[in-house]
């Protein structure tokens, strides 16, 4: 039986249609590399992803998920936020992957924050191919994120639409605060 995905789901269905084997990708928050994996999975022995947190402890268990996984050698693990990935990253990428929050299991006051995740996102959008995709799952509720929910949303009310498309999926009749999907493909 099929079902709709929730939005973190969606969001792997998305870059699987964009992302092929030999491209060149970030995920922007590893938090335990469950995104770090599925974008290595996918561009293969010949692709490149770059991955980036603040925390030591995501990093670790992110390290620790692909060395399980026998996928290492195609990541660069970066600790440091992901507003300064145009440091490390030299090439155009073909996807971003964005998990905004905090780090499942962790200290709620290390999330990500709307000055610095918008800085991101103005990066990403730079450093995209033509015909490459962003996807942002933007969780918040609780004790956290509805601010940077409010301010994420609202400049990407302001991307150019000649260059990016942006689309948002909500779930709107769902409790406690589904995550919100939204999918930035650059189109010139």
């Amino acid at each position: 039986m099929q079902t709709i995905k929730n939005s973190l789901g969606q969001s792997h269905e998305y870059i699987k249609m964009f992302v092929k084997e030999g491209d060149t990708v970030v995920d922007a928050t590893c938090g335990n590399g469950n995104d770090t994996a599925f974008l290595a999975s996918i561009v293969g022995e010949n692709g490149r992803v770059f991955g980036f947190d603040i925390q030591e402890r995501a990093i670790f268990n992110t390290t620790k998920k692909l060395k399980d996984l026998n996928l290492s050698g195609r990541v660069t693990l970066i600790k440091d936020g992901h507003q300064n990935m145009d440091k490390y990253v030299d090439s155009p990428v073909k996807a971003v992957m964005f998990n905004l929050g905090y780090l499942p299991s962790g200290d709620h006051d290390l999330g990500t924050r709307p000055e610095t995740t918008i800085d991101a996102l103005s990066k990403s959008m730079e450093l995209l191919i033509t015909g490459g995709i962003i996807t942002v799952v933007i969780y918040y509720g609780g004790d956290s994120g509805f601010e940077e929910k409010e301010k994420v949303l609202e400049f990407l009310k302001s991307i150019d639409q000649k260059r990016f498309i942006v689309q948002r999926t909500d779930f709107i009749n769902q409790a406690n605060c589904p995550p919100i999907l939204v999918c930035i493909e650059k189109i010139s």
